[in-house]
């Protein structure tokens, strides 16, 4: 018996094409509200119910379009918790998100027991960091629910003589393989390289320009660095820049992004990027 959701199936694939319907529109903002007391930039900010409405809300008033709930911390040395945790973190906040934030919703999450329970409660999409490959019954939950599903690159190991780009277009294979055989239509996937994830310093910037080694999946890339400490050297905290200097490190790494074929930011600062992109979009049109 499948648990797909069935009061609001339609509202669910709506609100999945809504977001679908934008690719290839122009670069596209994925708010983050992070409900984890331990995640790297804003654990414990936005943990609340309320607290993760105002930020949801927030990120859709400045222009993103779609929003990004996570209730486990998956930074570095971050500590897993069980699933039952997990949806308790969720429970009080993710029908009120999918409700009232005015822009569809995905869940980041790596269980699919979490990811049916999203479903449920309306999101659109789940963002597995571990490209379906770590629960072997994510697959058939994406596939069930008829969410959308962001596909990212991931290791368990760091090995510095690994051909990153390589890598990437293997773990690729195998997950739109277990993509195809669970039936996963295509146009519902998303690829994202992983930054900050199973990679050396050298390894994630090797993975941002290698972007376009990707373009013949001929697939959505999104790429999710936000405020990551892999560009912490590049803007140091003692900057004398009158903005935060890590977001002007982020806004650069998104745009050269951008132009090696990314289409959708997972970010923190929604206005920022939206408004960098607008001139990225201008130029890129002309």
């Amino acid at each position: 018996m499948s648990d797909a959701p069935t009061a609001d199936a339609a509202g669910l694939a709506a609100r999945r094409d809504e977001f679908l319907g934008k690719l290839g529109s122009g670069l596209l903002v994925m708010g983050i509200v992070n409900m984890t007391p331990d995640s790297f930039s804003d654990g414990g900010l936005f943990e609340t119910a309320q607290a993760a409405l105002e930020q949801a809300r927030r990120h859709v008033g400045e222009g993103a379009a779609i929003v990004d709930v996570g209730a486990e911390s998956t930074r570095p040395g971050h500590t897993p918790v069980p699933a039952d945790v997990e949806q308790a973190r969720l429970a009080p906040a993710l029908r009120r998100l999918v409700e009232a934030c005015g822009a569809p919703v995905s869940v980041d999450t790596s269980k699919a027991s979490i990811a049916r329970f999203a479903a449920r409660e309306g999101a659109a999409f789940v963002n597995d960091v571990w490209g379906l490959q770590r629960d072997p019954d994510m697959a058939p939950a994406v596939a069930e629910t008829g969410m959308g599903v962001v596909v990212m690159h991931n290791r368990d190991d760091i090995d510095p003589a690994r051909d990153v780009v390589d890598d990437m277009r293997r773990f690729f294979d195998v997950s739109l393989d277990i993509a195809a055989r669970a039936g996963i239509a295509g146009e519902r996937i998303i690829l994202d390289p992983g930054i900050g994830f199973g990679k050396t310093r050298q390894q994630n910037f090797e993975a941002l320009a290698g972007l376009p080694a990707l373009a013949p999946y001929g697939l959505p890339i999104l790429v999710g660095l936000s405020r990551k400490s892999l560009l912490r050297e590049l803007a140091p905290d003692g900057s004398t820049a009158r903005v935060e200097p890590r977001l002007i490190a982020t806004i650069a790494a998104n745009l050269a992004a951008a132009a090696r074929g990314a289409t959708i930011f997972r970010v923190h600062d929604a206005a920022e990027h939206v408004a960098a992109f607008r001139v990225f979009d201008a130029v890129a049109r002309a």
